[in-house]
């Protein structure tokens, strides 16, 4: 045990490998793949700052970047129910190094107290992009458009209610493109609750769940109706995967490895990287 705990040390304070590329995800349950087994799978592989042995969405990324031969250095923050803002003033002091690239996932209705509204968004999002390239110009930033809550779209009450399964959605996507616009450079929208639109519409995911799912459509929602399944998050890290690499997700082909270590079949992880293709056209 202690020679493996060496080992993780030494592996943890050598610098990144001749020309890998180092990236940071901030974010929330949403980037951690709470509520599935996408969470801690292989946090071994990538670096948790907090701590708290995260795998998730960064886990999905770096096996994606390792099996298409890419290098990179994978890092996260993240921490459940949290905005941009609380991320920039309570964990400045672990983010605030230089990165190659940087994807920021804000919360899922972008304002706790004020769903829908981007204000406090777009003053986080450029705040922190600001820290970001202050230590490199050059960083790519991208900005996650998250997918619509089926809590909040299907249940009375809900902010979305009685609109379509695609609205919450598509203003969550125009209010990243608004900032994406906005911080100029290399900023860029990673539109990932337009390929859970763009599932729904080719009848790969059910877009109600609270019917039942049809048979051969997968369910993109987790248990509560509110984060993702594995399923979900597949489809969210390959959409980052590809828009912050550039490279095209079905070159992973439906034998591709976490696909098949999280519990989906070969026709849907195929399904899922033709969506993240699709999707980037969307940008």
């Amino acid at each position: 045990m202690a020679v493996r705990w060496l080992a993780l040390l030494l592996c943890w304070s050598l610098p990144a490998g001749v020309g890998a590329r180092t990236i940071l995800f901030v974010g929330n349950s949403f980037t951690e793949g709470s509520h599935s087994a996408a969470r801690t799978w292989h946090a071994d592989r990538v670096r948790d700052l907090n701590g708290t042995g995260v795998g998730g969405v960064p886990a999905l990324f770096e096996a994606f970047a390792r099996e298409t031969g890419l290098d990179w250095t994978v890092s996260l923050e993240t921490a459940g129910g949290r905005t941009l803002g609380w991320h920039r003033t309570e964990r400045a002091r672990l983010i605030d190094r230089r990165w190659d690239a940087v994807v920021l996932q804000e919360y899922s209705t972008l304002d706790p107290q004020r769903p829908g509204d981007a204000a406090a968004y777009r003053r986080d999002a450029a705040l922190l992009a600001a820290v970001f390239r202050a230590r490199n110009p050059g960083v790519t930033i991208g900005l996650t458009a998250t997918w619509t809550r089926a809590d909040l779209t299907y249940r009375p009450g809900g902010r979305w209610y009685g609109r379509p399964p695609s609205a919450m959605a598509d203003d969550l996507e125009a209010a990243v493109r608004q900032v994406a616009a906005t911080l100029g450079g290399d900023a860029r929208p990673l539109p990932v609750g337009g390929a859970w639109n763009l599932a729904f519409a080719r009848g790969v995911a059910d877009p109600n769940p609270y019917d039942g799912v049809d048979y051969g459509r997968v369910d993109l929602w987790g248990h509560d109706q509110y984060h993702a399944s594995v399923a979900g998050y597949y489809l969210e890290a390959l959409v980052v995967f590809a828009g912050i690499t550039g490279t095209d997700p079905r070159t992973l082909g439906e034998k591709e490895r976490a696909a098949e270590e999280l519990g989906l079949s070969p026709l849907q992880a195929a399904a899922l990287q033709r969506i993240a293709f699709e999707a980037q056209d969307r940008r």
